[in-house]
């Protein structure tokens, strides 16, 4: 009796459930219905005025080329209008060494005194916030200035902020023209950035890290390039030596962009490639790689003696190769303590008398024991410089940039370079903006004064960023 009760609810309750599914399929295919039949009824609504065309494809796609070209165009000709008021600035102004010019310093400006005083280099600032900035506080008809903390506050950084003084109302007159313009800038080889229309924020320990000179757009300075690093991690170079020379590692791979080939080799009793997969070639020198080489250096560890001649062979066998690396610009950046080795054997075996590549020696810390073999590199390349603390790295890698530079300076190259897509965490502080993907469209500024001609004087980069969000509203939705 119990069993047949029991069976009895159970299929009641089964019943229930299908009763209860058939009831919302009910509902739902009524409610289809009735949506069915208010399409229909909207479609009769407006079907006087519906007509079907046929898309063309090929012409759908040439119209968003033409509109992406003009867009691109825009941006192209603002740096153009920048370069050239660089160089006519730099060519009417008269160095003074004993300059007295005060400037808007970004990291100072609207800060005060315990006496209630704006503070040198501050004053007072303007700062709205904008929607097309991001809300963030921008000034914009007037640019500022930011100096890194390395660098200091010389004669020379003086007469080139005087100089490009000229710059702001370029910059004023460019967004204007184009409104979707977003961060104008002039990169002074010097170290200081001239940049509009922006506050700059320092780091939490008040300190200005930015420098203009290893941001992707600076490759804009020089042709294509092909490095090898070359690193000695023999046991003299323990302590402090390898730090410097794991900065100085960093900082040369900071100067690289996509259209750059490198790769870092370090040598003891033996030569090592840092990463075993890339042994005897060049690999591109994008972000990807870039980063993983950082990795892959600090890793590093000192050991045996250092055989540097080895390790000069090996890179210059590699940079000989044909078809490898962008075959532009080649050079060995040397980092060591010194060399007991003579050198003069390989050069005449692998790069004279043409010296195609160039051969940039950075010899590391305050006492030099064998420094003599590495000043003969330098003067049989070139170039030549000590290191001996961190402060002195980001400054003397630069230099190397300007010896690069100087075939396109003296042919007057202006080539417009595009970089790689990129996250900026620099300009931005909160995270949503620094995840804002752009590209930098950037063009390099020459001295045009007779008596540097010669010399083939890089002053800085012009650029201008693009957010690769403007580029997407240019596409069809579909």
């Amino acid at each position: 009796m119990f069993k047949s009760e029991f069976y009895v609810d159970f299929m009641f309750i089964r019943v229930q459930v299908w009763a209860n599914a058939f009831g919302k399929q009910l509902s739902i295919l009524s409610s289809r219905y009735s949506g069915s039949l208010l399409l229909q009824k909207k479609y009769k609504d407006i079907e006087p005025i519906v007509k079907m065309e046929e898309v063309d494809g090929m012409e759908l796609v040439r119209s968003f080329a033409e509109e992406m070209e003009n867009m691109l165009g825009r941006k192209m000709k603002s740096v153009k209008r920048m370069a050239e008021a660089a160089e006519d600035a730099d060519f009417y102004h008269e160095f003074n060494a004993t300059l007295e010019f005060d400037y808007y310093n970004s990291m100072l400006i609207n800060t005060m005194d315990e006496d209630g005083n704006f503070v040198e280099l501050g004053g007072e600032f303007q700062l709205e916030e904008n929607e097309h900035f991001n809300k963030l506080p921008v000034n914009t008809q007037q640019s500022v200035i930011q100096v890194p903390t390395n660098v200091y506050n010389k004669p020379d950084i003086l007469n080139g902020v005087y100089m490009s003084e000229a710059l702001n109302d370029v910059f004023v007159s460019n967004f204007e023209k184009d409104p979707t313009l977003t961060w104008q800038y002039f990169g002074s080889s010097t170290g200081f950035f001239r940049l509009y229309p922006i506050k700059w924020t320092p780091d939490e320990n008040g300190v200005v890290t930015f420098d203009g000179r290893n941001r992707n757009y600076i490759q804009a300075a020089t042709s294509p390039k092909d490095i090898i690093i070359v690193v000695d991690t023999s046991g003299s170079m323990k302590g402090l030596r390898l730090t410097i020379a794991k900065l100085t590692i960093n900082t040369i791979l900071d100067t690289l962009g996509e259209n750059d080939f490198v790769n870092v080799m370090a040598y003891s009793d033996y030569v090592q490639y840092v990463e075993p997969c890339f042994k005897g070639t060049l690999v591109q020198a994008d972000l990807d790689n870039r980063e993983h080489f950082k990795v892959l250096v600090e890793g590093l560890h000192v050991k045996g003696e250092g055989k540097v001649k080895k390790a000069m062979k090996e890179a210059f066998r590699v940079l000989n190769e044909v078809g490898k690396g962008s075959l532009c610009n080649q050079a060995i950046m040397l980092i060591t303590d010194g060399a007991m080795e003579d050198f003069q054997q390989v050069f005449e075996e692998f790069n004279w008398p043409d010296r195609r590549v160039r051969v940039f020696t950075y010899l590391i810390g305050r006492e030099l024991t064998f420094a003599e073999n590495v000043k003969w590199i330098a003067c049989n390349n070139k170039y030549y410089t000590h290191i001996s603390t961190l402060a002195d790295v980001q400054e003397n890698v630069m230099e190397y940039l300007h010896v690069l530079s100087r075939p396109m300076v003296i042919n007057h190259d202006h080539d417009i370079i595009w970089t790689e897509a990129y996250m900026d965490s620099v300009l931005f502080n909160t995270q949503a903006q620094s995840l804002l993907l752009m590209t930098s469209v950037a063009m390099p500024v020459f001295s045009k004064k007779e008596e540097t001609l010669s010399h083939g004087i890089l002053l800085g980069v012009v650029g201008t960023d693009v957010p690769l969000k403007e580029l997407m509203r240019l596409a069809p939705r579909y």
